[in-house]
Protein backbone atom coordinates (compact mmCIF):
# COMPACT_ATOMS: atom_id res chain seq x y z
CA UNK A 1 0.00 0.00 0.00
CA UNK A 2 1.10 3.45 -1.17
CA UNK A 3 2.74 5.71 1.72
CA UNK A 4 -0.26 8.53 1.33
CA UNK A 5 -2.68 5.74 0.74
CA UNK A 6 -2.03 3.90 4.21
CA UNK A 7 -2.19 7.41 5.62
CA UNK A 8 -5.72 8.25 4.26
CA UNK A 9 -6.55 4.34 5.50
CA UNK A 10 -5.30 5.18 8.90
CA UNK A 11 -7.20 8.63 9.22
CA UNK A 12 -10.48 6.88 7.79
CA UNK A 13 -10.15 4.30 10.55
CA UNK A 14 -9.31 7.12 13.23
CA UNK A 15 -12.05 9.29 12.63
CA UNK A 16 -14.69 5.91 12.36
CA UNK A 17 -13.48 5.23 15.92
CA UNK A 18 -14.75 8.61 17.21
CA UNK A 19 -17.61 8.64 15.31
CA UNK A 20 -18.44 5.08 16.92
CA UNK A 21 -17.63 6.21 20.26
CA UNK A 22 -20.30 9.63 19.54
CA UNK A 23 -22.76 6.93 18.37
CA UNK A 24 -22.16 4.99 21.65
CA UNK A 25 -22.59 7.53 23.87
CA UNK A 26 -25.58 9.08 21.95
CA UNK A 27 -27.49 5.94 22.24
CA UNK A 28 -26.67 5.47 25.47
CA UNK A 29 -29.92 5.35 27.59
CA UNK A 30 -28.76 7.53 30.87
CA UNK A 31 -26.53 10.26 28.84
CA UNK A 32 -28.91 12.11 26.91
CA UNK A 33 -31.25 12.57 29.94
CA UNK A 34 -28.14 13.47 32.00
CA UNK A 35 -27.43 16.28 29.53
CA UNK A 36 -30.95 17.21 29.69
CA UNK A 37 -30.56 17.51 33.20
CA UNK A 38 -27.51 19.54 33.10
CA UNK A 39 -28.34 22.03 30.22
CA UNK A 40 -31.44 22.77 32.42
CA UNK A 41 -29.27 24.11 35.05
CA UNK A 42 -26.52 25.69 33.13
CA UNK A 43 -29.49 27.86 31.47
CA UNK A 44 -30.57 29.08 34.73
CA UNK A 45 -29.21 32.27 35.48
CA UNK A 46 -29.60 34.61 39.01
CA UNK A 47 -31.14 37.53 36.90
CA UNK A 48 -33.96 35.47 36.33
CA UNK A 49 -36.82 36.98 38.38
CA UNK A 50 -37.79 33.38 38.65
CA UNK A 51 -33.98 31.98 39.29
CA UNK A 52 -34.28 30.54 42.88
CA UNK A 53 -38.20 28.96 42.18
CA UNK A 54 -36.67 27.00 39.30
CA UNK A 55 -33.30 25.79 40.40
CA UNK A 56 -35.33 25.13 43.89
CA UNK A 57 -37.89 22.83 41.40
CA UNK A 58 -35.14 21.12 39.78
CA UNK A 59 -33.28 20.27 42.75
CA UNK A 60 -36.32 18.97 44.27
CA UNK A 61 -37.13 16.46 41.48
CA UNK A 62 -34.38 14.49 41.92
CA UNK A 63 -34.42 12.76 45.27
CA UNK A 64 -30.76 12.07 45.73
CA UNK A 65 -29.55 15.65 44.44
CA UNK A 66 -31.68 17.08 46.97
CA UNK A 67 -30.08 14.93 49.78
CA UNK A 68 -26.75 15.81 48.79
CA UNK A 69 -27.53 19.65 48.67
CA UNK A 70 -28.71 19.43 51.71
CA UNK A 71 -25.69 17.50 53.31
CA UNK A 72 -23.56 19.87 51.89
CA UNK A 73 -25.52 22.86 53.29
CA UNK A 74 -24.79 21.14 56.49
CA UNK A 75 -21.07 20.60 56.50
CA UNK A 76 -19.27 22.49 59.33
CA UNK A 77 -18.16 25.31 57.21
CA UNK A 78 -21.13 26.27 55.59
CA UNK A 79 -23.62 25.19 59.32
CA UNK A 80 -21.60 28.57 60.46
CA UNK A 81 -23.58 30.33 57.70
CA UNK A 82 -26.60 29.75 59.23
CA UNK A 83 -25.50 30.24 62.70
CA UNK A 84 -25.23 26.36 63.41
CA UNK A 85 -28.99 25.80 63.06
CA UNK A 86 -29.35 23.01 60.31
CA UNK A 87 -30.68 23.51 56.59
CA UNK A 88 -33.60 21.08 55.66
CA UNK A 89 -35.08 23.08 52.59
CA UNK A 90 -33.54 23.45 49.46
CA UNK A 91 -34.91 27.65 49.43
CA UNK A 92 -33.19 28.12 52.58
CA UNK A 93 -29.72 26.49 51.07
CA UNK A 94 -30.02 28.89 48.28
CA UNK A 95 -30.80 31.96 50.15
CA UNK A 96 -27.88 31.46 52.73
CA UNK A 97 -25.13 29.94 50.55
CA UNK A 98 -26.18 32.31 47.03
CA UNK A 99 -27.43 31.13 44.17
CA UNK A 100 -24.52 30.36 42.30
CA UNK A 101 -22.74 28.42 45.06
CA UNK A 102 -26.13 26.01 44.68
CA UNK A 103 -25.91 25.90 40.92
CA UNK A 104 -22.24 24.52 40.92
CA UNK A 105 -22.75 22.27 43.36
CA UNK A 106 -25.81 20.62 41.83
CA UNK A 107 -23.90 20.62 38.42
CA UNK A 108 -21.08 18.83 39.91
CA UNK A 109 -23.26 16.14 41.62
CA UNK A 110 -25.53 15.62 38.45
CA UNK A 111 -21.97 14.85 36.56
CA UNK A 112 -20.84 12.63 38.92
CA UNK A 113 -23.93 10.49 39.67
CA UNK A 114 -24.21 10.54 35.89
CA UNK A 115 -20.98 9.10 34.65
CA UNK A 116 -20.08 6.78 37.85
CA UNK A 117 -19.10 3.59 36.39
CA UNK A 118 -18.76 1.07 38.55
CA UNK A 119 -16.52 -1.86 36.77
CA UNK A 120 -14.21 0.79 36.37
CA UNK A 121 -14.34 3.09 39.41
CA UNK A 122 -10.64 4.07 39.69
CA UNK A 123 -10.25 5.77 36.32
CA UNK A 124 -13.58 7.40 36.33
CA UNK A 125 -12.88 8.52 39.85
CA UNK A 126 -9.67 10.37 38.88
CA UNK A 127 -11.19 11.82 35.97
CA UNK A 128 -14.22 13.36 38.24
CA UNK A 129 -11.61 14.39 40.84
CA UNK A 130 -9.69 16.43 37.89
CA UNK A 131 -13.15 18.01 36.96
CA UNK A 132 -13.97 19.17 40.30
CA UNK A 133 -11.14 20.33 41.52
CA UNK A 134 -10.91 22.33 38.34
CA UNK A 135 -14.22 24.16 39.28
CA UNK A 136 -13.76 24.56 43.02
CA UNK A 137 -10.78 26.47 41.45
CA UNK A 138 -12.61 28.12 38.53
CA UNK A 139 -14.96 28.98 41.27
CA UNK A 140 -12.23 30.77 43.96
CA UNK A 141 -11.03 32.77 41.03
CA UNK A 142 -14.70 33.90 39.69
CA UNK A 143 -15.27 34.89 43.27
CA UNK A 144 -12.20 37.81 42.81
CA UNK A 145 -13.49 38.58 39.21
CA UNK A 146 -15.64 42.04 38.54
CA UNK A 147 -16.92 40.10 35.19
CA UNK A 148 -20.22 40.21 35.33
CA UNK A 149 -21.44 36.27 35.81
CA UNK A 150 -18.15 35.31 36.24
CA UNK A 151 -19.38 32.20 37.75
CA UNK A 152 -20.02 30.48 33.98
CA UNK A 153 -16.27 30.20 34.21
CA UNK A 154 -16.28 27.68 37.17
CA UNK A 155 -18.62 25.99 34.84
CA UNK A 156 -16.48 25.35 32.33
CA UNK A 157 -13.58 24.77 34.11
CA UNK A 158 -16.03 21.54 35.28
CA UNK A 159 -16.28 20.78 32.11
CA UNK A 160 -12.90 21.35 30.25
CA UNK A 161 -11.72 17.16 31.53
CA UNK A 162 -15.08 16.52 29.80
CA UNK A 163 -13.81 14.26 27.12
CA UNK A 164 -11.53 12.04 29.22
CA UNK A 165 -14.61 12.12 31.61
CA UNK A 166 -17.25 10.59 28.81
CA UNK A 167 -14.00 7.92 27.16
CA UNK A 168 -13.43 6.72 30.72
CA UNK A 169 -16.50 6.16 31.46
CA UNK A 170 -18.30 4.61 28.37
CA UNK A 171 -15.37 2.95 26.35
CA UNK A 172 -12.35 1.65 28.84
CA UNK A 173 -10.50 0.02 26.14
CA UNK A 174 -9.76 3.43 24.21
CA UNK A 175 -8.58 5.44 27.81
CA UNK A 176 -6.46 2.58 28.79
CA UNK A 177 -4.72 2.71 25.42
CA UNK A 178 -4.66 6.43 25.44
CA UNK A 179 -3.28 6.85 29.11
CA UNK A 180 -0.60 4.32 27.85
CA UNK A 181 0.72 6.34 25.21
CA UNK A 182 0.71 9.95 27.45
CA UNK A 183 2.50 7.81 30.26
CA UNK A 184 5.18 6.47 28.11
CA UNK A 185 5.88 9.88 27.44
CA UNK A 186 5.97 9.40 23.55
CA UNK A 187 2.47 11.38 23.08
CA UNK A 188 0.66 14.47 24.83
CA UNK A 189 -2.89 13.91 25.70
CA UNK A 190 -3.54 15.32 22.12
CA UNK A 191 -1.52 13.10 20.07
CA UNK A 192 -2.54 10.32 21.87
CA UNK A 193 -6.26 10.94 21.41
CA UNK A 194 -5.79 11.91 18.00
CA UNK A 195 -4.07 8.41 17.26
CA UNK A 196 -6.33 6.13 18.87
CA UNK A 197 -9.85 7.97 18.28
CA UNK A 198 -9.19 10.46 15.36
CA UNK A 199 -10.35 13.11 17.46
CA UNK A 200 -8.83 15.54 20.09
CA UNK A 201 -10.63 14.97 23.66
CA UNK A 202 -11.42 18.90 22.91
CA UNK A 203 -13.77 18.60 19.77
CA UNK A 204 -15.10 15.49 21.72
CA UNK A 205 -16.52 17.38 24.91
CA UNK A 206 -17.31 20.38 22.09
CA UNK A 207 -19.47 17.68 20.23
CA UNK A 208 -21.15 16.44 23.16
CA UNK A 209 -21.80 20.12 25.14
CA UNK A 210 -23.28 21.25 21.78
CA UNK A 211 -25.71 18.14 21.96
CA UNK A 212 -26.90 19.45 25.48
CA UNK A 213 -27.71 22.74 23.99
CA UNK A 214 -24.85 23.91 26.79
CA UNK A 215 -24.15 27.77 26.26
CA UNK A 216 -21.88 28.81 23.63
CA UNK A 217 -19.93 31.36 25.43
CA UNK A 218 -19.00 28.01 28.16
CA UNK A 219 -18.24 26.04 25.04
CA UNK A 220 -16.09 28.70 23.54
CA UNK A 221 -14.50 29.17 27.16
CA UNK A 222 -13.01 25.39 26.32
CA UNK A 223 -11.04 26.32 23.56
CA UNK A 224 -7.38 25.72 24.32
CA UNK A 225 -4.96 28.31 24.68
CA UNK A 226 -1.54 26.89 24.06
CA UNK A 227 1.50 26.52 25.95
CA UNK A 228 2.48 30.38 25.81
CA UNK A 229 2.77 32.85 28.26
CA UNK A 230 -0.83 34.59 28.65
CA UNK A 231 -1.40 38.00 29.40
CA UNK A 232 -4.68 40.11 30.79
CA UNK A 233 -7.31 39.58 29.62
CA UNK A 234 -9.30 41.49 27.03
CA UNK A 235 -12.74 40.80 27.75
CA UNK A 236 -15.01 38.74 29.45
CA UNK A 237 -14.90 35.31 26.86
CA UNK A 238 -11.09 35.44 26.66
CA UNK A 239 -10.72 35.77 30.71
CA UNK A 240 -12.98 32.80 30.53
CA UNK A 241 -10.65 30.33 28.75
CA UNK A 242 -8.38 31.63 30.88
CA UNK A 243 -9.87 30.12 33.77
CA UNK A 244 -11.00 27.33 32.22
CA UNK A 245 -7.17 26.24 31.26
CA UNK A 246 -5.66 27.67 34.22
CA UNK A 247 -8.27 25.11 36.44
CA UNK A 248 -7.58 22.52 34.74
CA UNK A 249 -3.72 22.83 34.69
CA UNK A 250 -4.03 23.17 38.50
CA UNK A 251 -6.35 20.62 39.05
CA UNK A 252 -3.40 17.96 38.30
CA UNK A 253 -1.16 19.50 40.97
CA UNK A 254 -4.36 19.30 44.12
CA UNK A 255 -3.71 16.33 45.47
CA UNK A 256 0.67 16.72 45.49
CA UNK A 257 -0.21 20.10 47.18
CA UNK A 258 1.91 19.53 50.81
CA UNK A 259 -0.33 21.77 53.65
CA UNK A 260 2.57 23.70 55.44
CA UNK A 261 4.90 23.05 53.42
CA UNK A 262 7.53 24.07 50.35
CA UNK A 263 4.89 24.01 47.11
CA UNK A 264 7.33 26.70 45.57
CA UNK A 265 8.34 24.10 42.79
CA UNK A 266 4.97 22.93 42.11
CA UNK A 267 3.40 26.67 41.60
CA UNK A 268 6.58 28.21 39.61
CA UNK A 269 5.37 26.85 36.26
CA UNK A 270 1.79 28.28 36.54
CA UNK A 271 2.74 31.35 37.81
CA UNK A 272 5.12 31.94 35.06
CA UNK A 273 2.24 30.83 32.73
CA UNK A 274 -0.46 32.38 34.22
CA UNK A 275 0.48 34.74 36.97
CA UNK A 276 0.12 38.40 35.34
CA UNK A 277 -3.22 36.96 33.55
CA UNK A 278 -5.25 35.88 36.67
CA UNK A 279 -2.96 38.33 39.03
CA UNK A 280 -1.44 35.94 40.75
CA UNK A 281 1.81 35.54 43.06
CA UNK A 282 3.38 32.26 45.22
CA UNK A 283 0.73 33.86 47.93
CA UNK A 284 -2.02 34.20 46.54
CA UNK A 285 -2.09 30.85 44.49
CA UNK A 286 -1.05 29.08 47.93
CA UNK A 287 -3.94 30.77 49.44
CA UNK A 288 -6.32 29.59 46.27
CA UNK A 289 -5.00 25.79 46.91
CA UNK A 290 -5.78 25.78 50.80
CA UNK A 291 -9.14 27.23 50.53
CA UNK A 292 -9.65 24.45 47.14
CA UNK A 293 -8.22 21.84 49.49
CA UNK A 294 -10.97 22.55 52.27
CA UNK A 295 -14.55 23.03 49.67
CA UNK A 296 -13.08 20.13 47.93
CA UNK A 297 -13.31 18.10 51.22
CA UNK A 298 -16.62 19.23 51.50
CA UNK A 299 -18.25 18.15 48.06
CA UNK A 300 -16.65 15.53 48.04
CA UNK A 301 -17.81 14.05 51.39
CA UNK A 302 -21.49 15.74 50.26
CA UNK A 303 -21.29 12.91 47.11
CA UNK A 304 -20.26 10.41 49.15
CA UNK A 305 -17.36 10.35 46.49
CA UNK A 306 -13.78 8.84 47.51
CA UNK A 307 -11.38 11.23 46.64
CA UNK A 308 -7.39 11.72 47.56
CA UNK A 309 -7.95 14.80 50.82
CA UNK A 310 -10.03 13.24 53.87
CA UNK A 311 -13.17 14.33 54.20
CA UNK A 312 -14.17 16.24 57.19
CA UNK A 313 -15.91 15.50 59.78
CA UNK A 314 -19.61 14.75 59.52
CA UNK A 315 -22.20 17.66 60.51
CA UNK A 316 -23.42 18.39 63.56
CA UNK A 317 -27.12 16.49 63.90
CA UNK A 318 -29.83 18.92 64.40
CA UNK A 319 -31.30 19.42 67.96
CA UNK A 320 -34.17 21.38 68.03
CA UNK A 321 -36.34 21.47 70.64
CA UNK A 322 -40.16 20.37 70.32
CA UNK A 323 -43.19 22.99 71.26
CA UNK A 324 -46.70 22.02 72.82
CA UNK A 325 -49.41 24.38 71.69
CA UNK A 326 -53.47 24.21 72.74
CA UNK A 327 -55.96 22.51 70.33
CA UNK A 328 -57.86 24.51 67.42
CA UNK A 329 -61.47 24.89 68.20
CA UNK A 330 -63.82 23.11 66.10
CA UNK A 331 -65.58 26.13 63.40
CA UNK A 332 -69.20 24.82 62.82
CA UNK A 333 -70.48 23.11 59.76
CA UNK A 334 -67.29 20.96 59.23
CA UNK A 335 -67.05 17.33 59.90
CA UNK A 336 -64.74 16.34 62.72
CA UNK A 337 -62.51 14.04 60.32
CA UNK A 338 -61.53 17.03 58.14
CA UNK A 339 -59.71 18.72 61.52
CA UNK A 340 -56.07 18.83 61.72
CA UNK A 341 -56.22 15.23 64.31
CA UNK A 342 -54.85 15.88 68.15
CA UNK A 343 -52.55 12.69 68.55
CA UNK A 344 -49.68 12.63 70.92
CA UNK A 345 -46.64 12.84 68.67
CA UNK A 346 -44.79 10.43 70.98
CA UNK A 347 -41.29 9.19 70.84
CA UNK A 348 -39.86 9.80 67.15
CA UNK A 349 -36.62 8.54 65.52
CA UNK A 350 -35.41 10.87 63.00
CA UNK A 351 -34.90 8.54 60.19
CA UNK A 352 -38.10 7.02 60.47
CA UNK A 353 -41.51 7.58 58.48
CA UNK A 354 -44.90 6.82 59.04
CA UNK A 355 -45.99 4.15 56.03
CA UNK A 356 -47.89 7.36 54.19
CA UNK A 357 -44.50 8.77 53.96
CA UNK A 358 -44.48 11.67 56.57
CA UNK A 359 -41.06 11.70 58.47
CA UNK A 360 -41.55 10.82 62.68
CA UNK A 361 -39.84 13.88 62.68
CA UNK A 362 -41.62 16.37 61.55
CA UNK A 363 -42.04 18.33 64.17
CA UNK A 364 -38.34 19.12 64.07
CA UNK A 365 -38.53 19.49 61.02
CA UNK A 366 -41.47 22.07 60.95
CA UNK A 367 -40.01 23.83 64.12
CA UNK A 368 -36.27 24.59 62.14
CA UNK A 369 -38.73 25.56 59.29
CA UNK A 370 -40.04 28.56 61.20
CA UNK A 371 -36.83 29.84 62.44
CA UNK A 372 -35.76 30.00 58.94
CA UNK A 373 -38.50 31.86 57.74
CA UNK A 374 -38.39 34.26 60.86
CA UNK A 375 -34.80 34.79 59.97
CA UNK A 376 -35.03 35.41 56.29
CA UNK A 377 -37.89 38.03 57.17
CA UNK A 378 -35.56 39.53 59.85
CA UNK A 379 -32.83 39.89 57.19
CA UNK A 380 -34.50 42.45 55.05
CA UNK A 381 -33.39 40.77 52.07
CA UNK A 382 -36.05 38.36 51.19
CA UNK A 383 -38.59 38.79 48.39
CA UNK A 384 -42.59 37.80 49.19
CA UNK A 385 -42.19 34.82 46.77
CA UNK A 386 -38.66 33.55 47.83
CA UNK A 387 -40.18 33.56 51.72
CA UNK A 388 -43.92 31.55 50.15
CA UNK A 389 -41.20 29.53 48.80
CA UNK A 390 -39.69 28.31 52.02
CA UNK A 391 -42.88 27.92 53.51
CA UNK A 392 -44.29 25.93 50.78
CA UNK A 393 -40.89 23.95 50.43
CA UNK A 394 -41.26 23.04 54.67
CA UNK A 395 -44.85 22.17 54.49
CA UNK A 396 -43.92 19.63 51.69
CA UNK A 397 -40.68 18.45 52.95
CA UNK A 398 -41.49 18.67 56.14
CA UNK A 399 -44.88 16.60 56.42
CA UNK A 400 -43.86 14.04 53.57
CA UNK A 401 -46.67 15.08 50.83
CA UNK A 402 -45.94 14.09 47.08
CA UNK A 403 -47.33 17.63 45.44
CA UNK A 404 -47.87 21.39 46.72
CA UNK A 405 -49.19 23.77 45.98
CA UNK A 406 -50.01 28.05 47.39
CA UNK A 407 -53.18 28.80 44.98
CA UNK A 408 -54.06 32.65 45.19
CA UNK A 409 -57.36 34.59 44.15
CA UNK A 410 -57.34 36.43 40.98
CA UNK A 411 -58.10 40.10 41.81
CA UNK A 412 -60.14 40.51 38.45
CA UNK A 413 -61.40 36.87 37.93
CA UNK A 414 -62.03 36.01 41.48
CA UNK A 415 -60.94 32.54 40.69
CA UNK A 416 -58.07 30.63 42.68
CA UNK A 417 -55.65 29.50 40.81
CA UNK A 418 -52.23 27.44 41.41
CA UNK A 419 -49.06 30.07 41.45
CA UNK A 420 -46.53 28.20 42.66
CA UNK A 421 -45.91 24.36 43.09
CA UNK A 422 -43.34 21.50 44.19
CA UNK A 423 -43.81 18.15 43.85
CA UNK A 424 -44.69 15.44 41.65
CA UNK A 425 -45.63 16.91 37.81
CA UNK A 426 -45.38 20.06 39.36
CA UNK A 427 -46.45 21.83 36.08
CA UNK A 428 -49.05 20.32 34.56
CA UNK A 429 -51.32 19.77 38.00
CA UNK A 430 -50.32 24.21 38.50
CA UNK A 431 -52.06 24.41 35.38
CA UNK A 432 -54.87 22.30 36.04
CA UNK A 433 -55.39 23.92 39.46
CA UNK A 434 -58.03 26.60 39.85
CA UNK A 435 -61.26 26.80 40.95
CA UNK A 436 -63.80 29.27 41.39
CA UNK A 437 -66.07 30.70 44.76
CA UNK A 438 -69.42 28.76 44.72
CA UNK A 439 -72.32 28.33 46.59
CA UNK A 440 -71.27 24.11 46.24
CA UNK A 441 -70.70 23.07 49.73
CA UNK A 442 -66.90 21.06 49.00
CA UNK A 443 -63.80 21.22 50.81
CA UNK A 444 -62.09 24.05 49.31
CA UNK A 445 -64.90 26.50 50.32
CA UNK A 446 -65.58 25.20 53.37
CA UNK A 447 -62.34 25.86 54.49
CA UNK A 448 -62.38 29.08 52.41
CA UNK A 449 -65.65 30.34 54.53
CA UNK A 450 -64.47 28.75 57.97
CA UNK A 451 -61.12 30.06 57.76
CA UNK A 452 -59.91 25.99 58.84
CA UNK A 453 -57.15 23.87 58.29
CA UNK A 454 -58.13 20.74 57.03
CA UNK A 455 -56.43 17.45 57.45
CA UNK A 456 -57.96 15.17 54.83
CA UNK A 457 -56.43 11.74 56.47
CA UNK A 458 -58.42 9.02 54.17
CA UNK A 459 -60.06 10.58 51.18
CA UNK A 460 -62.26 6.80 50.00
CA UNK A 461 -63.95 7.55 52.90
CA UNK A 462 -67.77 8.38 51.47
CA UNK A 463 -68.41 10.99 54.26
CA UNK A 464 -65.03 12.85 52.58
CA UNK A 465 -65.62 11.89 49.18
CA UNK A 466 -68.94 13.40 48.78
CA UNK A 467 -66.99 17.07 50.08
CA UNK A 468 -64.13 16.72 47.29
CA UNK A 469 -65.01 18.55 43.77
CA UNK A 470 -65.37 17.38 40.87
CA UNK A 471 -62.21 19.46 39.33
CA UNK A 472 -60.02 17.82 42.50
CA UNK A 473 -61.14 14.29 41.37
CA UNK A 474 -60.27 14.99 37.90
CA UNK A 475 -56.84 16.66 38.63
CA UNK A 476 -55.77 14.55 41.48
CA UNK A 477 -57.76 11.50 41.86
CA UNK A 478 -55.21 9.27 43.33
CA UNK A 479 -54.59 11.54 46.11
CA UNK A 480 -55.35 9.49 49.50
CA UNK A 481 -54.62 12.05 52.02
CA UNK A 482 -54.40 16.13 51.80
CA UNK A 483 -54.31 19.49 53.82
CA UNK A 484 -55.94 22.62 52.64
CA UNK A 485 -54.69 25.35 55.08
CA UNK A 486 -56.86 29.28 53.52
CA UNK A 487 -55.24 32.01 53.72
CA UNK A 488 -57.35 34.62 55.33
CA UNK A 489 -56.93 38.13 55.63
CA UNK A 490 -59.30 40.48 57.78
CA UNK A 491 -61.93 38.14 56.47
CA UNK A 492 -61.25 38.09 53.04
CA UNK A 493 -59.68 34.32 51.61
CA UNK A 494 -56.58 35.59 49.62
CA UNK A 495 -55.87 31.84 48.87
CA UNK A 496 -54.71 28.24 50.52
CA UNK A 497 -51.97 26.21 50.66
CA UNK A 498 -52.79 22.66 49.14
CA UNK A 499 -50.29 19.18 49.66
CA UNK A 500 -51.12 16.08 48.83
CA UNK A 501 -50.10 12.21 49.29
CA UNK A 502 -51.17 8.92 47.24
CA UNK A 503 -51.03 7.24 50.53
CA UNK A 504 -53.66 7.24 53.69
CA UNK A 505 -52.72 9.55 56.61
CA UNK A 506 -54.35 8.08 59.60
CA UNK A 507 -51.55 9.58 61.75
CA UNK A 508 -53.35 12.79 61.46
CA UNK A 509 -51.37 16.08 62.73
CA UNK A 510 -50.57 16.54 66.33
CA UNK A 511 -51.44 19.67 67.96
CA UNK A 512 -47.78 20.92 68.38
CA UNK A 513 -47.19 20.05 64.35
CA UNK A 514 -50.04 22.15 63.74
CA UNK A 515 -49.28 25.01 65.81
CA UNK A 516 -45.93 25.21 63.88
CA UNK A 517 -48.08 25.13 60.75
CA UNK A 518 -50.10 27.61 61.48
CA UNK A 519 -47.11 29.94 62.43
CA UNK A 520 -45.61 29.62 59.05
CA UNK A 521 -49.21 30.50 57.47
CA UNK A 522 -49.27 33.39 59.49
CA UNK A 523 -45.47 34.35 58.36
CA UNK A 524 -47.05 34.22 54.87
CA UNK A 525 -50.15 36.54 55.52
CA UNK A 526 -48.12 39.07 57.32
CA UNK A 527 -45.53 38.95 54.37
CA UNK A 528 -49.06 39.66 51.80
CA UNK A 529 -50.36 42.13 53.91
CA UNK A 530 -49.70 45.48 52.57
CA UNK A 531 -50.22 47.41 56.03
Amino acid sequence: MPEASHLNYQHRSRSGACDRFLQKIGINTDLPALGSAVARVVQLTSSDGEAVHNLTHLVLSDVALTQKILRLSNTAVYRTVSGGKPVTTISRAIFLLGFDTIKTAALAMLLVDGLTDGKHAHSVRSELARALYASVIGRELARRSHHPGAEEAAIAALFKNLGRLLVASHDHALYSEIVALIDSGSHTAGQAAMQVMGCSFELLADTVLQQWDIPDTIIRALVPTGSRVLRPSHNRQEWMQQVATFSAEAARLVPAMQEGGDNGALCQPLLARFGAALNLDQDKLEQLFANVAQEIRILADSMDLALPPPPLLPPMPPMPMPIAAAAPAEPDGLPSELLMVQLDAGAQQSDARHASGKPLHARELLLAGVQDVTQMMASGRCKTNELILQVLETIYRSMGFRFAALCLRDPKSGQFRARIAIGEQHAARQSGFAFSRSSTRDLFQLALDNDADLMVSDATTAKIRDLIPAWHRALLPDARSFIVLPLVLQKMPLGLFYADRAQLAPEGVPSDEAALIKTLKGQVLAALNPG
